[in-house]
């Protein structure tokens, strides 16, 4: 697995491996004590209908996601949809930008792969396209170019999914936090330093899927689509093993399916790996 740099949980300066924060914070303690806003996290909608979350610091905020009616953005912002200080797509499926065409139209920045926006049939100074690092010789890479973002520093990552598709780790300058954004994918190959929130796709359980299938629920089909498209709730946590969670505050479990999950195995299972707060979406 990649490896991100890591930073300080006070500042954000990239510091040495190991570390939690720099020197200059370790030495003037009165700095982290100063940090009283911490990131509030919104979930507007989750799942094959739709998903939106909304993601303030106390100083930006920005919607992840736009697969639900404009309308019901316009609610979950309390009208205010003009204080979005911007939205990041993940795909182009509709359950993932739907809205985006309207969020634009009313002035909201929209940040996504060229081929969110050609799907869309948008364009504009509020479409930002995410382009690709650039690499050296032969070698690719799955990280994509920096951005900021208000108070957020964004870096954007490849997700494995039947279409291109994006997951965002965000670092709040405001508050020193780190928040991990993926869905719709069935691998994630990336480690994160200092995670202190993670929302994260547990679409189905195989055991759940195998006894759909025995009984007739659901076709041998959806069975290839989902091991090619979607994460497990096995391989989630297999993921979280791989990270350290120490700093870990709140866990988001999305896009949980209908007929293929157990939303209250799932939420017992992570609990017991990540001692924090879970919440099923």
């Amino acid at each position: 697995m990649s490896r991100m740099v890591d930073r300080c949980i006070c500042c954000g300066e990239i510091i040495p491996e190991g570390r939690q924060v720099c020197i200059d914070c370790e030495n003037s303690p009165t700095k982290i004590k100063e940090r009283k806003d911490k990131m509030k996290i919104t979930p507007l909608a989750s799942g094959s209908s739709g998903n939106a979350y909304l993601i303030n610091d106390g100083e930006t905020t920005i919607l992840i996601d736009a697969g639900i009616p404009f309308k019901k953005i316009q609610i979950g912002t309390g009208f205010n949809v003009s204080e979005l200080n911007g939205v990041l797509i993940s795909h182009e499926h509709k359950d993932h930008c739907k809205a985006v065409p309207e969020l634009i139209k009313n002035g909201v920045d929209v940040y996504a792969l060229p081929c969110v926006f050609n799907a869309l049939k948008v364009g504009g100074h509020r479409c930002h396209p995410v382009i690709k690092c650039s690499t050296s010789g032969l070698e690719a890479t799955s990280w994509y170019v920096n951005f900021r973002l208000g108070s957020y520093e964004i870096t954007p990552f490849d997700c494995q999914h039947d279409v291109p598709n994006l997951g965002y780790y965000i670092h709040s300058t405001n508050t020193g936090e780190n928040l991990l954004y993926f869905t719709d994918s069935y691998y994630v190959k990336h480690t994160f330093p200092n995670l202190n929130y993670i929302l994260a796709e547990a679409n189905y359980s195989s055991e759940v899927v195998k006894a759909n299938i025995n009984s007739g629920r659901i076709p041998e089909v959806m069975k290839r689509r989902l091991l090619q498209s979607h994460m497990s709730i096995d391989n989630l946590l297999d993921l979280l093993k791989a990270n350290d969670l120490s700093k870990l505050k709140q866990i988001y479990l999305l896009h949980l399916s209908s007929s293929n999950s157990d939303e209250a195995a799932f939420k017992e299972r992570v609990q017991k790996e990540v001692g924090c707060e879970v919440y099923v979406c």
